[in-house]
């Protein structure tokens, strides 16, 4: 079978590509491994897909090279993709911080692509062998495809349950394209096994905090598990974490809590804490940090050590979930390998790297998925 483009991988960023480059008249193929196409993009959000962020800019992606995204992000927005959504006639809404939600589904924004997607589409294919001689061929248990151009739109290692492979990643090596290193990212950190034990009855307690790493910090929302931390601000963080560092936690941001210790001078100090903070939570901390006692019998360097450490708190996990409950995976194909304006790479003409597979990993809000469209976007308009 001979088409002018191949994409390897029917998800976000696949798709886009094979219907940007559809509509410049290339006759395209698209293979799934899966049963399926866009098997993350059902999952996502919760079964409602949080496609794009308002607020999309370069600085929400984290990459080896901080300039590459940026090409791409300025010529597909989220305004692009919007546009696209209400012209299915998807109902969507925002929640917090420029995040846009299906109403009804993410089943939506899957028949949306498949709709506007002009290729032949092929699901239970799984690729055996790739060779390039003049052009591409892609031998698979649906035939041969030959091509002149060959998409890996192939994900990253995150949620092998729907189908994560480090395919993406043999192909590059297989034609000498370097890779960053990859590691889960926007992933639930895993205590130590001492905190694991103050602090394992705790799960299921959520509390707005911020955490902070080196420069980074998030300010949102921290879930106590049975293992460790998640919660959007975790998440944030850990795609910043080194594996072995600090991780800073403000568990009351914005409050003086020596101010509200003047007020309560009669009260102790945990009946005071108990009413910033959840009460199992302020109870468990008094339990491994402080002694409870009424403010007025407290030194002012009491007073102040107390409210340092329930403003930076820290903790040093163990780990992290891994790929299993990471969203994303970062790291991937090494920027510096390939086009910033079409995405195909610089040492072997024809072969294009989009969405996960690259080094590009988009903080928690629906920025990854822009990415996918973006980076489709691009390369479709090249392939």
């Amino acid at each position: 079978m001979r088409y002018d483009v191949v994409v390897l991988g029917g998800g976000a960023a696949g798709l886009m590509c094979a219907i940007e480059a559809g509509k410049r008249g290339r006759k395209v193929a698209v293979i799934e491994h899966n049963a399926e196409i866009g098997r993350k993009i059902l999952i996502s959000g919760g079964g409602r897909c949080n496609f794009t962020n308002l607020h999309c800019r370069p600085e929400n992606f984290i990459s080896s090279n901080e300039h590459f995204a940026k090409s791409a992000l300025a010529r597909y927005t989220p305004a692009d993709f919007i546009a696209l959504v209400r012209r299915h006639g998807i109902p969507f809404h925002e929640k917090t911080l420029g995040q846009l939600f299906c109403d009804r589904s993410a089943r939506d924004i899957v028949s949306m692509l498949r709709a506007e997607c002009a290729a032949d589409i092929f699901v239970n294919c799984a690729v055996r062998e790739i060779r390039r001689t003049t052009e591409f061929v892609v031998e698979t248990g649906c035939g041969r495809f030959l091509c002149p151009a060959l998409v890996a739109a192939t994900g990253g290692l995150s949620i092998p349950k729907v189908g994560a492979t480090a395919f993406g990643y043999r192909v590059a090596e297989q034609f000498g394209v370097q890779a960053v290193p990859c590691r889960p990212a926007l992933v639930p950190l895993v205590f130590a096994e001492e905190d694991r034990k103050r602090y394992c009855g705790l799960a299921g307690v959520s509390v707005e905090i911020i955490a902070s790493v080196g420069r980074r910090q998030f300010r949102e929302k921290m879930l106590f598990t049975h293992r460790g931390l998640s919660g959007p601000a975790i998440l944030q963080i850990s795609s910043y974490w080194n594996g072995t560092e600090e991780i800073s936690v403000d568990l009351l941001p914005g409050v003086d809590l020596l101010s509200e210790f003047k007020k309560r001078s009669k009260a102790e100090t945990k009946t005071i804490v108990s009413k910033l903070l959840p009460s199992r939570l302020a109870d468990a901390w008094f339990q491994c940090h402080a002694a409870s006692k009424p403010v007025a019998a407290s030194s002012t360097r009491e007073l102040e050590r107390l409210a340092n450490e329930l403003h930076n708190w820290k903790i040093r996990p163990s780990g992290t979930e891994g790929y299993e409950k990471a969203e994303v995976t970062a790291g991937g194909i090494d920027t510096d390998e390939l086009s910033s304006k079409t995405f195909e790479s610089k040492k072997v003409p024809g072969l294009y790297f989009i969405g996960e597979v690259v080094d590009v990993t988009g903080h928690l809000g629906g920025f990854n998925f822009q990415w996918a469209w973006a980076s489709g976007y691009a390369a479709g308009q090249s392939c």
